[in-house]
């Protein structure tokens, strides 16, 4: 007999798009919740055939044995079984002990499975899981859910119910999904939200709009945005810059959450804005232009880390920098050949106006030191195709001049499923931006386009300022999903800075 419970069960909404399924931790699988199973080679069943009568469980085994599930990490597999148990899905996970990572990617198939599952109760068994394992693969089931459906006219229909994970503590497991990883995941989706959204729907003004009223409510965050005349005053002239060909005008939007000690630096995350870029006079060629709409996906990501460990009250200090603007061809557009002067006093030549992303940060992360003389910097851009080309959508590019800074981020990377690989930043790269007319030059066609644009980046972080630079161009946007990341927008750098915030204050 299958035994009945509902011991600390919750319910929290899974995601927009999957509204109808809920999330919820019990010690034992209920009577009639289908089953999603983590297994793993070699394949045994002996976790669902517990659950049901000698006779379904030989049915269910004679179900995978003719099947071509071989348990291999990651494949998955239904049998509608009928009668007492109704589904069963097996999902492949890694034999032995599974690093958080692997929990939130088993997480994600289970939550995909559940999206499109009749049953309206599922239980996911997740056997010998702590209470951290289980809420991360209930984030994973949050984030693997996810689409964005909003200007589809017709939606699939989806069941309402409800997914169970089954484990031995399931109220310290409710608690650390509850007080983080779902709001972690909630984070992470705003952010996909946002990188989806079309270049008429959001720009500047409304990206600020929308970022003020996820953080409407929370608790020790201070908002402040600097407009066209604020920017003049200060001298903001390279991100101004950008933003001369738009009718829609650029902004810089600053959010401070204060929750650690009082006087300590905060960490500070910098994201480029570009709510659509064309490339400006120096136009882009159209295949693949539609896409330029993600090119905000870095001040996405900052909001999204900011966002996460306010609401999740985090112990730290930290402030995100996004620099907004779109990058149009109009008759106002600044031309190659012109010449800036930055915040910082620096003067930029413009060799081609699609190198846009750098000269927005330029004065980002200047005005970013001169206002927080921040912990830690860290600068998150789609900045080049180059890096995408050597690094493929598997790694972010990582520039650092300091090797401890650089393990940091490349831990939080590895702990989370959002991996860095470590890119050059050579002296040569800095004689390779020098200008002929001014102090330097936002491109070099014959050089290496990564490198030089973090050299560029670079050239504005003052020498005391513990810095990094992250290229996420190529993993920005999925052409193919991963468990916890569907096609599309991915969400990139919300959970990695959000865990690099939290082991910062530890």
């Amino acid at each position: 007999m299958r035994l009945l419970s509902f011991i600390l069960v919750f319910a929290v909404f899974i995601a927009p798009a999957a509204a109808q399924r809920t999330i919820g931790f019990a010690a034992q699988v209920a009577d009639g919740d289908g089953l999603i199973v983590a297994v793993s080679e070699p394949v045994s069943l002996d976790g669902p055939k517990a659950l049901m009568s000698e006779a379904a469980g030989a049915q269910l085994e004679r179900a995978v044995a003719a099947s071509l599930f071989t348990g291999a990490v990651g494949e998955t597999a239904s049998f509608l079984m009928g009668g007492e148990i109704g589904e069963v899905h097996l999902v492949a996970v890694p034999a032995g002990d599974m690093a958080r990572r692997d929990w939130a990617d088993f997480g994600g198939r289970a939550g995909l499975i559940a999206k499109t599952s009749k049953a309206p109760r599922l239980s996911v068994l997740v056997s010998g899981a702590s209470p951290g394992d289980a809420a991360a693969a209930a984030e994973g089931a949050i984030l693997g859910a996810y689409s964005f459906d909003k200007y589809k006219s017709e939606t699939p229909e989806l069941v309402e119910g409800t997914l169970t994970f089954i484990v031995s503590q399931p109220g310290p497991a409710r608690a650390q999904f509850e007080g983080e990883a779902r709001i972690r995941a909630e984070a992470v989706n705003w952010a996909r939200d946002m990188q989806s959204e079309p270049g008429n729907a959001l720009y500047p003004e409304e990206f600020v709009r929308r970022a003020r009223a996820a953080f409407r409510g929370v608790g020790g965050v201070t908002i402040s945005v600097l407009n066209e005349r604020d920017m003049a005053r200060l001298g903001m002239n390279a991100l101004l810059a950008v933003g001369r060909g738009s009718v829609r005008p650029p902004r810089l939007l600053i959010i401070r959450y204060n929750g650690g000690a009082d006087g300590d630096a905060p960490m500070v995350f910098a994201g480029k804005g570009i709510t659509f870029d064309t490339g400006g006079v120096s136009l882009k060629p159209n295949s693949g232009m539609w896409k330029m709409k993600y090119d905000m996906t870095g001040a996405a990501a900052v909001t999204g880390a900011v966002l996460s460990l306010a609401k999740s009250r985090a112990p730290v200090n930290v402030v995100a920098v996004a620099a907004m603007a779109e990058n149009m061809p109009d008759g106002a557009a600044q031309r190659p050949g012109d010449v800036w002067r930055a915040m910082s006093g620096t003067t930029v030549e413009i060799m081609s106006t699609d190198a846009e992303g750098r000269l927005v940060l330029a004065d980002a992360v200047w005005h970013a030191q001169e206002a927080f003389d921040p912990s830690l910097l860290v600068d998150v851009a789609t900045l080049t195709g180059s890096v995408g080309r050597a690094l493929g959508d598997e790694y972010a590019g990582l520039f650092v001049r300091d090797d401890a800074i650089g393990a940091r981020l490349k831990a939080a990377g590895e702990a989370t499923g959002e991996d860095l690989w470590r890119l050059p930043l050579h002296p040569n790269h800095d004689v390779q931006i020098e200008s002929l007319v001014a102090d330097i030059k936002n491109a070099d066609a014959g050089a290496p386009g990564a490198s030089t644009a973090a050299a560029f980046i670079g050239s504005f972080i003052k020498p005391e300022t513990p810095w990094a630079h992250l290229d996420i161009a190529g993993v920005a946007w999925r052409e193919e999903p991963t468990a916890t990341q569907p096609i599309g927008g991915s969400g990139f750098g919300v959970r990695l800075l959000d865990r690099l915030a939290r082991e910062g204050a530890n």
